[in-house]
C-alpha cells in the first residue's frame, strides 16, 4: 500500500519568502504604468456593457494616452539609470 504524502513542507517553505528590496523598488518604479493599464482595462470593460458612444471613446482614448505617457516615463527613468547613458 502506498502512502499519499502532502507537499505542505515545500509549499510552506515558499510562503515565508518575502520580496527583496530590489523587487519592491522595481514594483514601485512600475506602479504608475500598472495603474494606468488598470484604468485602461476598466474603461474598456465599461464600454463593453452598452453600444459605443463618444464618452466611452474619449475615456478609452485618454486612458491609452496615460498608458503611453507612463511607459515613456518608465523607459526614460530606466534609461537614465543605466550606466553609460544613451547610445
Amino acid at each position: 500500500m502506498e502512502h499519499i504524502v502532502t507537499v505542505q513542507e515545500a509549499v510552506t517553505a515558499f510562503a515565508v519568502m518575502e520580496p527583496t528590496n530590489a523587487e519592491l523598488d522595481a514594483i514601485e518604479l512600475e506602479s504608475p504604468l500598472i495603474l494606468a493599464e488598470v484604468d485602461l482595462l476598466d474603461a474598456q470593460i465599461k464600454a463593453m456593457d452598452h453600444p459605443e458612444n463618444e464618452v466611452d471613446a474619449r475615456r478609452i482614448r485618454r486612458a491609452r494616452n496615460r498608458v503611453l505617457a507612463a511607459r515613456r516615463d518608465l523607459t526614460n527613468r530606466t534609461a537614465a539609470a543605466l550606466p553609460g547613458g544613451a547610445a
